[in-house]
């Protein structure tokens, strides 16, 4: 019975998946039929509907996806490392360091490393992302270490610390010229503009990568969400394992943050959402979790940049409108 719970809430899932997809491909300024979208795809679409599908709407898709599956999976991990339904990247400080490093790369970054580089210029951005992500999150982890981990420790540290980054990144863009202060503002707001194929082409492969990793090792992290004697007893280095996943995660939201900003909230409601609908077994529930993030973000953007067309709304400010009252309901309801 559960195992057919999970294959109709998996074929459900996938349906809005693709729905909103092919939403987010036709709706805009210039309006596609979705006969016209799969037409473009065989190759039968005119030049101006290969270049507004395949050139335009297609990678920010793509890339819309990927982030949105880093950051879900990402929650998950810490929400199991943490035993935190709470706990998320973009509320421990995770997301605010990626956002720092590459805030600070963005800024002093000139014309000339941009020539000297060319196309190897796309790889650093999200290298800085993650290197601040890394940073931000081995100082949570060594000041939440001392005496072995405690989770509500870990939890509070992070929350703490991501106010400061957020602090620093509102002064740091102040102290820039207005030209500065509007691009830094978008991007640390969450924004998937001008994502192009040079972006999918790098952050595909990277969020495949991570997800299948954490997907092989799914029946670990249901072990770690056990109380930590039962763990040790199955034979499981805890302390180990959890900087194994805590690295997974913060390569993951990391990449994500380097590509979109910084969204928040994706990591927190939908492994929450997707635990109620298939249960506690990371295998089911983080493949949902994912599916629901995707749907999020996808119907999310797309209503970012056209509700209020010509002017596109940070994608990060519309997925907090939903999540905000999400959250404030976990609070309430947690003990």
């Amino acid at each position: 019975m559960k195992k057919d719970k999970f294959k109709l809430v998996f074929i459900i899932m996938i349906a809005l998946v693709i729905a909103s997809s092919i939403m987010s491909l036709c709706w805009g300024t210039y309006k596609v039929t979705p006969m016209e979208v799969i037409n473009t795809f065989l190759g039968n679409g005119t030049r101006l509907q290969n270049t507004v599908v395949l050139s335009m709407r297609l990678p920010r898709l793509l890339v819309a996806i990927c982030v949105a599956v880093a950051l879900s999976t990402a929650g998950a991990i810490l929400q199991t490392i943490t035993k935190n339904d709470l706990a998320d990247t973009g509320i421990i400080g995770i997301n605010a360091g990626a956002a720092v490093s590459a805030v600070l790369f963005i800024t002093y970054s000139t014309g000339a490393y941009y020539e000297k580089l060319g196309q190897l210029s796309i790889f650093v951005l999200p290298f800085m992302a993650i290197v601040g992500a890394g940073i931000s999150s081995f100082v949570i982890y060594m000041m939440s270490a001392r005496g072995g981990i405690k989770p509500k420790r870990l939890l509070l540290v992070g929350i703490a610390l991501n106010a400061g980054l957020n602090a620093f990144i509102t002064f740091f863009t102040f102290r820039g010229g207005v030209g500065d202060y509007n691009r830094v503002l978008v991007w640390t707001s969450g924004s998937l503009w001008g994502s192009g194929w040079s972006y999918a082409k790098v952050i595909i492969p990277i969020i495949i990568v991570l997800f299948t990793i954490v997907l092989l090792n799914n029946k670990k992290l249901d072990v770690l969400s056990l109380s930590d004697e039962l763990a040790i007893s199955l034979g499981l280095n805890i302390e180990r394992q959890r900087k194994k996943f805590l690295s997974l995660a913060v390569i993951l939201a990391g990449t994500a943050t380097a590509f979109a900003g910084n969204i928040g909230f994706l990591g927190l409601i939908c492994p929450h959402i997707a635990r109620r609908l298939v249960g506690p077994y990371h295998k089911k529930f983080i493949s949902i979790s994912a599916l629901i993030s995707v749907i999020i973000i996808i119907v999310a953007d797309a209503v970012s940049k056209n509700l209020f067309s010509p002017i596109e709304i940070p994608v990060g400010i519309t997925v907090s409108i939903f999540g905000v009252p999400y959250f404030v309901y976990l609070m309430m309801k947690e003990k």
